[in-house]
C-alpha cells in the first residue's frame, strides 16, 4: 500500500472507502470482466493511486483510451505522473458525471466499460441517481458498468440497466461485491457479449 493513499483515507475515508488498495486477485479479477482483445474506450471512477487503472493500461491496445476521474489533487497529480508518457491515458481532476462532457470534447461516441470503486452507498439519492444516468448515457450499446463495492446496495438503484450479474469476491481486504451492469444492445434487452463473467465463489444473478 502506497504512503500517499494510506494518508488520503485518513484525511478522507469517506471518499477513499477503503484502507487498502485492491487485492491483486481482485484486480484481475474485476479486469476478467472486460475485453481486450480490441482497442476500446474505458472510464474509470475514483481510480486513488491506481491499481486497477495499471492492470488495466498493461492489457489495453494501441488505439485505445483511458479516461480517469479523480477528486483528490494529490491522488490526481501522483495518476497524472504515473500516466505522463502515455498519450492513452486522459486523467482528470473531476466529478465522475462530467464524462459525457469530456467525451464529446474529445470526440468519442461512447465507452465500452466504465469501471468504479467509489462508495456510491454514501452518496445522496439525488446524486446517485444523476451519476447512473450520466453513466448509462455515456455507454454504447452493449457496453458494461462495472463497480466493486463494499455493498450491493446500487443494484436496487440502476434500474436503467438491462441486466445485472455480482459476484462476492472473498480474496480482498475487505471482501467486495463485484457487479457488472450491461446497457442492452438493442431495445429487446439483449446483452453484452464481450465480458462473460468468470465462476464466483459466492453469486447472485438478477
Amino acid at each position: 500500500m502506497s504512503v500517499l493513499f494510506f494518508k488520503r483515507f485518513l484525511q478522507r475515508p469517506f471518499q477513499v472507502a477503503s484502507i487498502c488498495p485492491s487485492s491483486k486477485a481482485m484486480v484481475e479479477r474485476v479486469g476478467s470482466k472486460m475485453d481486450f482483445s480490441e482497442p476500446r474506450v474505458i472510464a474509470e471512477y475514483g481510480p486513488g493511486e491506481g491499481v486497477h487503472t495499471r492492470a488495466i493500461a498493461r492489457r489495453l491496445g494501441s488505439g485505445s483510451t483511458l479516461l480517469l476521474f479523480e477528486l483528490d489533487p494529490d491522488l490526481t497529480r501522483d495518476l497524472q505522473r504515473q500516466f505522463a508518457d502515455d498519450s492513452r491515458v486522459h486523467v482528470f481532476h473531476a466529478d465522475a458525471a462530467q464524462l459525457p462532457d469530456e467525451l464529446a470534447r474529445l470526440g468519442i461516441s461512447g465507452c465500452d466499460y466504465i469501471l468504479s470503486g467509489i462508495p456510491f452507498s454514501i452518496l445522496e439519492k439525488d446524486k446517485k441517481r444523476i451519476l447512473l444516468q450520466k453513466t448509462y448515457d455515456a455507454l454504447r450499446p452493449g457496453g458494461s458498468f462495472i463497480i466493486y463495492q463494499v455493498t450491493n446496495e446500487l443494484r436496487q438503484h440502476a434500474t436503467l440497466f438491462q441486466h445485472a450479474e455480482s459476484e462476492y469476491f472473498l480474496q480482498n481486504i475487505p471482501p467486495m461485491f463485484i457487479t457488472v451492469f450491461d446497457k442492452a444492445h438493442t431495445r429487446n434487452g439483449a446483452s453484452h457479449p464481450a465480458a462473460m463473467p468468470q465462476p464466483a465463489h459466492a453469486s447472485a444473478t438478477q
